[in-house]
């Protein structure tokens, strides 16, 4: 899960960064807020690729999944997007260990 788990949470931490403008422009959201509100989820996305072995993890990730959705509320195509990176987590979480350990293998 260590692969795949890391790409999904990194790509979607700069898709949530690449939102703030769209939040602030078109939605007329409050600057300030749209900003805070977006480093800071895209900062606990990153941030939660570095805890992806523990068990925490997962529920963690599941918790800021529903935030993602969430902010589709603001930008209302985040509710597209956010629904497509949540089936990749469960991608992620479900089949993940199988390429960790295909990674592993030594190769013949």
């Amino acid at each position: 899960m260590r692969v795949l788990g890391s790409t999904v949470l990194v790509l979607e931490a700069l898709v949530v960064l690449l939102a703030i403008p769209i939040a602030i422009n078109v939605s007329d959201a409050n600057a300030t807020l749209a900003l805070v509100m977006g480093i800071a989820l895209a900062g606990l996305l990153i941030l939660s690729v570095g805890v992806i072995t523990k068990p925490i993890a997962v529920p963690l990730v599941w918790v800021l999944q529903v935030l993602v959705i969430g902010s589709g509320f603001v930008v209302p195509t985040m509710f597209f997007v956010g629904a497509v990176f949540a089936l990749l987590w469960f991608y992620a979480v479900r089949n993940g260990q199988r390429v960790d350990r295909a990674r592993e293998l030594p190769e013949s």
